[in-house]
């Protein structure tokens, strides 16, 4: 069985209906969340507990035969960091805790995108060395701060640990206002009626919720892996004036537009997923049009 934290967040969930698409026993954990989406409904377990109390995670090993820890659970920081390194920092520790315990195969760990922050190259590839950087997010900044903990945690535990360089993923299950991605904003905002504010001119390498969760999905998996840092995300950069003819397309009358006071970005970073490819098989189920036209259709029936 494989135990997928977080699993009613927006990775998590679909994380989990893609193990359960390749047949896999799936149980999840939830804290602040209870809605299970119509994707997921029925097809896992889900145990309602706060990652970080360490008795009750623990007892899950008692309930189920976990082979596998996908660990992406985790919080929103307050204007103060520390409270938030601290809160992440216990569920982090108390899932290493249970892998070790319990003997599984593998611990997977979200990282970042963010991580490769100062490098100069494109694209950012697995085997560069992670900058001495500030991250531009607290959450980049414990994410990249995960490698390292996980690594020396599980040296000569026989676990296998995972780490998922995440890119910048969106989709269904993001929150409708989130800061760290324009097009959720936007199509609220358009399908209330309003006018989408102009999205800004820098360009990026989104990668669509459902394929980010099969990536993930796959690599827990796969008979053998080869590494142990693995990149996630779509592998293909794409611009402004992309993102915005695709919004269009699935918002017809939208008028949405790229804000012409921003000055033209430089090119954007994005992960090479050669290392994924290879190893897994994985394409991209979604080109930009389709995951955009994907997403409206969603939302049209879903408030996140």
């Amino acid at each position: 069985m494989i135990l997928v934290t977080g699993g009613l967040g927006m990775i998590g969930a679909h994380t989990a209906a893609a193990l359960a698409d390749l047949g896999e026993e799936v149980v999840i954990t939830a804290h602040r969340r209870s809605d299970v989406p119509s994707f997921l409904a029925g097809r896992v377990r889900v145990e309602t507990l706060d990652v970080a109390d360490r008795d009750a995670f623990l007892a899950l090993g008692d309930r189920y035969d976990i082979g596998v820890i996908v660990h992406l659970a985790g919080s929103m920081p307050e204007p103060d960091p520390i409270p938030y390194f601290r809160r992440d920092s216990e569920a982090l520790f108390t899932a290493l805790d249970a892998a070790r315990t319990w003997g599984v195969n593998r611990f997977a760990v979200a990282d970042s995108i963010s991580s490769y922050e100062g490098r100069d190259e494109r694209p950012w590839a697995e085997d560069l060395a992670l900058p001495l950087a500030v991250p531009p997010h607290p959450i980049a900044a414990f994410k990249k701060a995960v490698e390292p903990l996980t690594l020396f945690a599980l040296a000569g535990s026989g676990v296998r640990p995972v780490l998922l360089r995440i890119g910048s993923t969106w989709g269904p299950l993001m929150d409708p206002e989130s800061p760290f991605n324009p097009v959720p904003s936007t199509v609220s905002a358009a399908l209330r009626g309003e006018r989408p504010r102009p999205l800004p001119a820098g360009a990026g390498d989104f990668c669509y919720a459902p394929d980010s969760g099969r990536a993930i999905a796959l690599l827990m998996t796969a008979t053998s892996l080869a590494h142990t840092a693995y990149n996630v995300s779509g592998g293909v950069p794409f611009t402004a004036r992309q993102l915005v003819d695709a919004l269009n397309a699935a918002l017809p009358g939208s008028g949405i537009a790229v804000d012409p006071a921003e000055a033209t970005a430089e090119a954007a970073p994005y992960l090479d997923i050669t290392r994924l490819r290879t190893e897994t098989g994985f394409e991209p189920a979604f080109d930009l049009p389709g995951a955009v036209a994907h997403y409206v259709e969603w939302r049209r029936e879903n408030p996140r």
